[in-house]
């Protein structure tokens, strides 16, 4: 098991509790099949409780958290049939990375859409072909069932869920707390395309994507990019998309779009300022981007989402 898996959904709950009435907090327990010492990927120990201690009780929330020791996951048959057998009796149940395994292997996303760490993604859907996979979301709710990206994501699901049970200023003020937001812009491919693209091994690439995030009010045509990386146009184009797997115009689309949504959770500034700084042509095609990546104008966006939000 990760321990971020864990302790980053058990912190959002403490710290939500903090600030709501006796009545209203969450009660946490942490089990497993056998109960007692579970050793973290990490090697610090966590005391679980088993299964048969929840005898009674009844659950609200059911968290899975991910990891795996090795390249290929494989889900525990007691814990996925314990989870199978529970699940139709509570309110909503929920993974984090790689825990989508184990929902899957109880048969709980068989139809559904389902989201894990980006590195697991197409083991995932060989494993279970039944299940809607998407590559690129931080986390997913399909009715009951809530599913998340690798590691700090299952903190982005749990805000989601303390946004549900107690409102969303609640929310607010507990990503304030623990200094995330209360929902991060764009998905996971933010964080795998240019890890993938520095780990291709041509610095040209490394080199000219912190060139163009510095310079996103610039044109960063094709032309211009490859004039850049020191190559013709039709080789830089060909040569990009089988290093990084994606298209130039595609990278400079989702820099542009995450340093727009930066601007609008952390400042204040006008949303004709936030396009022309991000790179946008004025601020029609910021909401273009916006309604088409995101599904929300940069002012519902900026709404919901920034840190200015209860000010």
């Amino acid at each position: 098991m990760n321990l971020l898996d864990l302790s980053g959904p058990l912190q959002a709950l403490a710290t939500a509790n903090r600030q709501v009435e006796p009545g209203q907090r969450y009660d946490v327990h942490v089990v497993s099949a056998d109960g007692g010492a579970i050793t973290t990927g990490c090697g610090l120990q966590v005391h679980t409780d088993t299964f048969a201690s929840l005898r009674g009780q009844r659950i609200d929330t059911l968290i899975v958290p991910g990891g795996c020791a090795g390249s290929r996951f494989e889900t525990p048959a007691a814990l996925a049939r314990w989870i199978g057998e529970t699940a139709s009796s509570v309110r909503r149940v929920a993974s984090v990375c790689t825990g989508a395994f184990v929902l899957a292997q109880a048969g709980l996303l068989a139809g559904r859409r389902a989201a894990t760490h980006w590195h697991w993604v197409e083991q995932l859907r060989a494993r279970h072909p039944d299940v809607l996979v998407d590559a690129d979301r931080i986390f997913i709710k399909d009715g009951p069932i809530w599913t998340s990206a690798g590691v700090s994501a299952g903190i982005d699901l749990t805000l989601a869920l303390i946004e549900e049970d107690l409102g969303h200023r609640l929310a607010i003020e507990t990503a304030r707390e623990l200094v995330v937001f209360v929902k991060r812009a764009g998905g996971q491919s933010q964080f795998s395309v240019p890890l993938t693209a520095q780990a291709s091994g041509d610095a040209r690439f490394t080199d000219l994507h912190a060139w163009m995030a510095a310079h996103l009010r610039h044109d960063l045509r094709v032309d211009v990019l490859a004039e850049r990386a020191g190559m013709s146009p039709r080789t830089f184009a060909r040569t990009y998309a089988s290093n990084v797997g994606r298209t130039p115009a595609k990278t400079v689309d989702a820099m542009r779009l995450e340093a727009a949504c930066r601007a609008l959770e952390e400042t204040a500034l006008p949303i004709k300022t936030v396009a022309a700084t991000a790179g946008y042509a004025d601020e029609q095609a910021l909401r273009r981007a916006f309604l088409r990546r995101l599904g929300v104008s940069p002012g519902d966006y900026r709404a919901r989402f920034s840190r200015h939000a209860l000010e």
